[in-house]
């Protein structure tokens, strides 16, 4: 038996501890993003930028997924004439929230560490699309 042994028998028992529950989220992401119609999010944002940065983003921290489908959202919002300050919002709090893998997160690495984290990458989100689209604006 080496020294390593009891490192790679505590990293196994972690994995496999882990994997039903990180499982159990990836479903429910696909359940969550397929059963929200494309269209119903040209209703919800209205055309004021820091409302439609806030909505923006509280949906993209619900709707939780990869960044690849969030750009190709994100191209189908903006061909619906949703301000590009709201998909910039839905993009980044849609990588960076979690609020569907957030009970997961929490077992995981703790409810105070999860909670702060997605607390801070939500506003970050907001604050990140207003100045991107006011950087955007001055070039």
């Amino acid at each position: 038996m080496n020294k390593y042994t009891p490192s790679l028998k505590g990293t196994w028992n972690n994995i496999k501890k882990s994997l039903p529950i990180l499982l159990a989220i990836i479903l429910l992401i696909s359940l969550v993003i397929n059963y929200i119609p494309k269209n119903f999010y040209n209703k919800v944002f209205i055309g004021n930028n820091l409302v439609d940065s806030f909505v923006g983003a509280v949906f993209g921290s619900i709707a939780a997924g990869n960044p690849v489908n969030s750009y190709i959202i994100g191209t189908e919002l903006l061909k619906q004439n949703v301000d590009f300050i709201a998909v910039v919002a839905f993009i980044i709090a849609w990588v960076t929230v979690g609020i569907i893998q957030f009970p997961a997160e929490a077992l995981l690495l703790g409810k105070k560490f999860a909670l702060t984290r997605n607390v801070a990458s939500f506003f970050s989100a907001i604050i990140i699309s207003v100045l991107t689209v006011l950087f955007l604006n001055l070039i």
